[in-house]
């Protein structure tokens, strides 16, 4: 690969990965697993830092850059440690002196605006904790973007220029109204001005040598959204919904996101330095789509990242996952190994797909001109019927009863479950031999906005001033009653989600708030109850959107989604003893959680493991991160967890449910058994869904995929995996169907059954992850 010219690190990197040949614009490199694309990130970054000990570096806030930080600090911090030492010396970093972070040029990337620099979501106080102080870097050679320090006339601060946060771009083109919007339109012209000041310094030091960067879900590079000119420079702008939708999390809520401005390096900005080496990391396959966009597609402002096929060092670093798109992925997945049956099916489910013709009319000519139908051993007329055949057993597979079954069915967050098996679990639980158990790995609290738990707070008050919670009246409420009754606060609950009342169903979300509350802060009697739920809305309305809470409002919001989740199973008969909580403490609200650890987040599951017994686990499958990084550190845990209780019993009879939902999804060649979905079953899930996810039916964290509830983005992706499946099989073969379950069928989910050593052996570099250190 001498063309690209790699560095010795991202040589080394190659020579271990996969790829026998490179055919995009620009080069990439794949790993495994997330963590290691951080460590590939880290290595590269110090081998530039001690070639370039004053260069000029840019590097990324968000979620993705955890790993790489956390590789930079441990190996910056323990450069002679032997661990680390052969970790350099495996992945080709051939330098012996650590390098001198402390007088290298730092260019911030892009901040929203406007935003205080004090508030822990920006992005100035992100750059300063974890790069300017986490890498040691000097400060006085920082460039940074302080909304609070940008002049505005008359030397106001934004607060005063735009009291609401909102920013009017259209007064850069139009009449102002009136004297206030004639200070909001100069403003606006100052903050231009002002960035054509930071442009002008980033060029005055030779442009950005270095720049690490992630790409958004419609391929933004820094908040240069899809649409943005290869010659764009710093600027004040909009961003679309994609990107608004991730930023939620940062902000608050989509709310926020939705109506906030970004001070974004350009395109041009980046790719001022010709020799500037700009890499790119992307992991999951949840990217794999803007992957291929930017490195096979031409120049274009559609694809914001072909801006850097300019440059002779741009890169793409990516995991497997992220990269599974890219032709030449898909070319090393049919020609290099042994030749497999899913290899079979996925070849011929895809010819399906890009000729838009159904399976039984394909003819052997079209498997014969096909790329890969043709590398097919003993490619024949009945090859699209064995195909045919293998998807009907694994919808049959879908269809089987089971009984005495035990199921422990866990999720990262609340709702994850429901969104990635609910018409299979409510199938399976009307045979009364089988027993459910249900399990949510984290607290979930960064899910209910502050916004939320001010009304129901407020909501709770009025129902106390007007004497409508009658428990508390009860003389031994404050000692032991409040713990008491728990399955009757869900039961009434939907006891007036069936009559339609929602004040009443308002009134039941306030009852399972006073039980928290007295919990939470070991309330003693009503007035002390009282004063506690104003001083909780003291703290809210002080608070700003997406500030972390106390970790007693984290425990209060947390408690509201567990009482959400007992509400969606207990529509089907499940029990609050049978709904576990687990609270892992890895999860905690801070940018970057913790890894999991054995003590405190793995034996707590397997302890559940051995209370329980089941035949079945369900979990999240989600190996590389393409969701939230929750996903990514349950599914570690949970790994660890079956590895331990292995190693005490004989798990031969274990069955691991893999599933997926709005965030990654299964090729139905990957998945082995397909669940066929009516509109009933729809209509369960989206009634259940809005009637019991109280927080989330505002879709204040939307996925950038569905402008909307998750239930909704569910259904979606439920008729599309159906289509799949009927471009195979035909639609005749659904509405003429002998059986009412398959001729129902309006929607199909798809998800993977593993025996234990399947389970681990996808699981493997989770399990070398934990251990800190990944060879």
């Amino acid at each position: 690969m001498e063309k690209f010219n790699f560095s010795d690190v991202e040589h080394t990197f190659f020579k271990k990965s996969n790829s026998n040949n490179i055919t995009t614009i620009i080069p990439y490199i794949t790993v495994d697993n997330f963590p290691k694309l951080g460590l590939l990130t880290a290595l590269r970054f110090i081998e530039w830092v001690s070639e370039n000990p004053k260069g000029v570096i840019s590097l990324p806030t968000g979620k993705t850059p955890e790993y790489f930080i956390r590789w930079t600090r441990n190996i910056f911090d323990n450069w002679e440690d032997s661990e680390i030492r052969k970790v350099r010396k495996i992945y080709g970093l051939n330098i012996k002196k650590r390098p001198d972070f402390s007088k290298l040029q730092f260019i911030q990337i892009d901040e929203f605006y406007p935003i205080r620099s004090t508030q822990h979501n920006s992005f100035y106080h992100y750059v300063n904790e974890f790069y300017i102080k986490g890498f040691g870097l000097n400060p006085d050679k920082a460039q940074l973007i302080n909304s609070d320090t940008i002049p505005l006339p008359e030397g106001k601060h934004f607060s005063d220029v735009f009291p609401d946060n909102n920013v009017d771009l259209s007064l850069r083109y139009r009449e102002a109204k009136n004297s206030f919007e004639l200070l909001q339109q100069k403003s606006i012209f100052a903050i231009d001005d002002w960035c054509t000041d930071y442009e002008k310094a980033i060029q005055e030091k030779g442009g950005i040598g270095f720049f690490l960067g992630g790409i958004g879900p419609d391929g933004h590079i820094a908040f240069n959204v899809r649409g943005s000119d290869h010659h764009s420079t710093t600027r004040l702008t909009a961003t679309n919904f994609e990107t608004q939708a991730v930023a939620a999390g940062d902000l608050g809520g989509i709310e926020i996101s939705r109506n906030r401005l970004v001070i974004t390096i350009g395109l041009q900005t980046i790719t001022y330095n010709p020799d500037a080496v700009a890499v790119i990391f992307a992991a999951g396959e949840a990217k794999a789509h803007v992957v291929k966009d930017a490195l096979e597609k031409e120049r274009s402002n559609i694809y914001p990242a072909t801006a850097l096929h300019k440059l002779k060092k741009s890169r793409f670093y990516l995991t497997t996952g992220a990269a599974s798109m890219l032709e030449d992925s898909v070319d090393l997945f049919y020609r290099s190994g042994e030749w497999t049956h899913e290899k079979t099916e996925k070849a011929v489910i895809d010819l399906c797909s890009r000729l838009g013709r159904y399976g039984h009319h394909l003819k052997i000519e079209d498997l014969k001109k096909d790329k890969y139908c043709s590398l097919i051993p003993g490619l024949n007329e009945d090859t699209v019927n064995t195909v045919i055949a293998s998807i009907l057993k694994k919808l049959q597979k879908g269809m089987e009863d089971e009984n005495e079954q035990v199921y422990y069915h866990t999720g990262p967050h609340h709702d994850d479950i429901m969104l990635g098996m609910l018409p299979h679990i409510h199938r399976l639980l009307r045979n009364e031999s089988n027993e459910a158990y249900f399990s949510v790995l984290t607290s979930g609290f960064t899910a209910v906005t502050n916004r939320f738990l001010r009304e129901a707070l407020e909501d709770t008050k009025r129902f106390l001033n007007n004497g409508l919670i009658q428990m508390i009246e009860y003389p031994d409420f404050f000692e032991f009653g409040y713990s008491l009754k728990w399955d009757k606060d869900v039961y009434h609950y939907l006891n007036k989600v069936a009559s339609g009342e929602p004040f009443e169903r308002r009134r039941g979300l306030a009852h399972r708030i006073i039980r928290a509350i007295v919990i939470i802060h070991k309330i003693k009697n009503i007035d002390e109850l009282r004063y506690q739920i104003d001083d909780i809305l003291v703290i809210l309305r002080r608070s700003y959107d997406g500030e972390k809470n106390p970790s007693d409002i984290q425990l209060l919001k947390g408690m509201i989604r567990e009482f959400e989740e007992e509400l969606v199973w207990a529509h089907f008969g499940i029990q609050v003893k049978n709904v576990h909580h687990l609270r892992l403490g890895f999860y905690t609200g801070d940018v970057f959680t913790a890894q999991p650890e054995r003590d405190r987040d793995v034996k707590p599951i397997l302890e559940k493991f051995k209370q329980i017994n089941p035949n079945v686990i369900s979990l999240a499958f989600d190996p590389e991160g393409s969701g939230p990084d929750t996903h990514y550190k349950v599914l570690q845990a949970i790994a660890d967890a079956v590895t331990l209780w292995q190693k005490e019993r004989d798990l031969s009879h274990l069955r691991i449910w893999g599933y997926r939902n709005v965030w990654y999804k299964f090729h139905p060649a990957e998945a082995n058994v397909l669940v066929p979905v009516s509109l009933n079953a729809m209509a369960v899930l989206e009634d259940s869904f809005t009637n019991c996810y109280l927080s989330q039916v505002d879709a204040s964290f939307p996925s950038y995929q569905h402008d909307g509830k998750f239930s909704e983005l569910t259904k979606k992706i439920w008729v599309d995996q159906i289509k799949t499946i009927q471009l195979l099989l035909g639609k005749n073969h659904f509405y003429q169907n002998q059986s009412p379950r398959i001729r129902s069928a309006h929607g199909m989910l798809y998800f993977r059954e593993m025996n234990v050593d399947e389970f681990l052996a996808n699981a493997r570099e989770l399990e070398k992850s934990m251990e800190g250190i990944i060879f």
